[in-house]
């Protein structure tokens, strides 16, 4: 629903129309949800402790009115991590993906190879970077 800047009987109805313009703006910013990039181990120790990790650190970010893009937990699914051609497309597809992101989550006190990888990447960009340890905390 729009605004309008006329009531009923067709009179100008500045005062009206703002107010009602408002609520929609406000409304809108209420459902707003910031895309942001889970930066996590996969390969590096325990896949499955990983793939558990990289789900409960999406959860955290909704839980915080965020939306998670968490391409290792997805993009898993159906290509081999093992293959380097799939792993160097799978790579390409994340970087894609954390350019849509207004920041980058990092989780864990261990740093992996990819996990570099998407922290210079998102420091070259200019990206609100954000470290959280495994229990969830951020980190000063």
């Amino acid at each position: 629903m729009t605004a309008s800047k006329y009531n009923s009987e067709g009179y100008y109805d500045p005062t009206t129309y703002e107010a009602l313009s408002r609520i929609e703006r406000e409304e809108r910013a209420a459902r707003y949800r910031p895309l942001v990039y889970i930066c996590s181990p996969y390969s590096h120790g325990c896949i499955n402790t990983n793939i558990e990790n990289a789900r409960k650190y999406s959860r955290f970010a909704v839980d915080r009115h965020c939306l998670p893009i968490t391409p290792h937990i997805y993009f898993t699914q159906f290509m081999d991590d093992t293959v380097s051609e799939e792993r160097e497309t799978a790579i390409f597809m994340n970087l894609v993906l954390m350019s849509k992101c207004v920041e980058l989550w990092v989780f864990g006190d261990t740093i992996s190879a990819g996990m570099k990888a998407e922290i210079e990447r998102a420091e070259r960009k200019h990206m609100k970077i954000r470290y959280f340890t495994e229990e969830l905390e951020e980190k000063e």
